[in-house]
């Protein structure tokens, strides 16, 4: 007994070093004083508490050293995955996801800790809570879809906004939403077929009735014609109009330049 009452305080103590690690605005040692405890926690068999301690560690990494961050992260998952307690799991693959976005700008690894969350989210749903662990699975498909766009994976976005769109169409609160979806499938068709985009867009009319009066659809029918008859000025103007009541973002920038570079004499590949 003695033995585990010495660890133990050598826990508190490591965990009040890095407390005071993180006033002092040390985030490194901070990180490691929490990688330390956590180790100490699991040898006591304490995996919650060693979990715990691999996330604040994480979290002070984040500020100094972000794939340490990174390995701090997925250590905790391990034992979250562990005792079966998915949903925290998918939360902290959103963190190294997004440190992958925003710190190392590794999209394909940002991309592959999105879909394991969604996937933990998607495998929880038997349980209480169902519409938010439902509507984070969306969350995290719908970040995956937009990389794969803009990495030129056509159909893996388009499979997913088809799903989560037809997921959202017949929910109360969330089919306003829809109609998004749907739009950036038909895009993303449109990118790689004009003729699938057509037959696309036939789908979604007759699957979602409201999406045909959206602002989205009618754009969608006037960029459709004016590529049929390679018209690049009507094509500026239909995106033109759609811009000034509903902004572009910057992805549905991307994606409707490169439909207009596949129309001849485009000009500067601008949009307006």
């Amino acid at each position: 007994f003695r033995g585990n009452t010495r660890v133990e305080e050598a826990c508190e103590m490591y965990t009040r070093a890095a407390n005071m690690f993180k006033i002092a605005k040390n985030w490194s040692a901070a990180g490691n004083a929490f990688c330390q405890a956590a180790k100490l926690h699991m040898q006591l068999q304490s995996k919650h508490d060693s979990a715990t301690s691999f996330v604040d560690a994480g979290n002070a990494y984040k500020k100094a050293d972000p794939q340490e961050a990174i390995n701090c992260l997925n250590a905790a998952i391990d034992i979250y995955t562990d005792m079966g307690r998915f949903t925290i799991a998918a939360k902290h693959h959103i963190t190294i996801a997004e440190i992958y976005e925003a710190e190392l700008v590794d999209i394909e690894k940002a991309i592959a800790h999105y879909e394991q969350a969604a996937d933990y989210y998607k495998g929880e749903e038997s349980n209480r809570q169902v519409v938010f662990r439902r509507g984070s699975a969306n969350k995290c498909l719908l970040k995956v879809a937009a990389y794969a766009a803009q990495l030129e994976q056509y159909q893996k976005a388009i499979e997913i906004y088809e799903q989560v769109g037809t997921n959202t169409m017949d929910n109360p609160l969330l089919k306003y939403s829809a109609k998004e979806y749907f739009f950036k499938a038909a895009l993303c068709h449109f990118i790689v077929d004009e003729l699938n985009a057509k037959l696309a867009l036939e789908k979604y009319e007759e699957m979602f009735p409201a999406f045909t009066d959206s602002r989205e659809c009618k754009l969608l029918k006037k960029l459709l014609e004016a590529h049929e008859e390679q018209n690049c000025e009507a094509y500026t103007e239909a995106v033109k109009e759609f811009d000034s009541i509903s902004r572009l973002d910057q992805w549905l920038t991307t994606m409707l330049l490169r439909i207009k570079k596949s129309i001849q004499g485009e000009g500067d590949g601008d949009l307006k």
